[in-house]
């Protein structure tokens, strides 16, 4: 099969929809996206059309002129560009429940510990991560007495949910080992 086009327009079409195809492959992870494949056919797949693009700008650089190889290696970059903003506006979609999921394997916690930590966090702050109790001073989803001890976890301390739920599961293991005990601490004395 041949990619040669006439029109930078035709090839740079080919391109944006290999790209879509293959961030989509990416997305999914190994879900099917092509009817009755497996996850290995899928990611051969999803390299083999990634790898189809740069040879359509280069067909079409050769085709065109210099004038065609600038377009083309201009919607290469913009593709490129275009897929990390995807790649980083669906991280930031995630909500603080899904990236304290996310985290529990990192401190040895099973994915059944989850329902303790929501337990807890639903009643201190309702993962709200500018709550702020302004008889104690805490703050944050995790309700840190002061708030600025969370900067130990990382940047951004006063709205990154990422940063607060890795301060606290932290000091849920070092205190309690785990988000159960915690919940437990919680009920018996309303305070963890």
């Amino acid at each position: 099969m041949s990619l040669r086009t006439s029109t930078p327009r035709k090839s740079s079409k080919i391109k944006i929809a290999v790209s879509g195809l293959a961030l989509a492959a990416a997305a999914a992870g190994a879900v099917s996206v092509w009817p009755s494949s497996s996850a290995a056919q899928q990611a051969a797949a999803a390299s083999q059309a990634h790898q189809t693009a740069p040879a359509a700008s280069r067909t079409l650089g050769a085709s065109t002129g210099a004038a065609g190889a600038n377009t083309a290696a201009g919607q290469a970059q913009l593709d490129s560009v275009s897929v990390a903003a995807t790649t980083q506006t669906i991280a930031r979609r995630l909500t603080p429940r899904q990236i304290a999921w996310r985290m529990l394997w990192r401190f040895g916690w099973r994915h059944w510990q989850f329902r303790w930590l929501n337990k807890l966090w639903n009643r201190e702050s309702s993962w709200n991560v500018h709550a702020s109790n302004p008889y104690s001073g805490a703050y944050g989803i995790p309700q840190a007495v002061p708030g600025s001890k969370m900067s130990t976890a990382g940047p951004n301390w006063t709205g990154s949910a990422r940063t607060q739920i890795r301060w606290g599961m932290r000091y849920i293991k070092a205190t309690y080992g785990g988000p159960k005990r915690a919940w437990r601490h919680e009920l018996a004395t309303g305070w963890y």
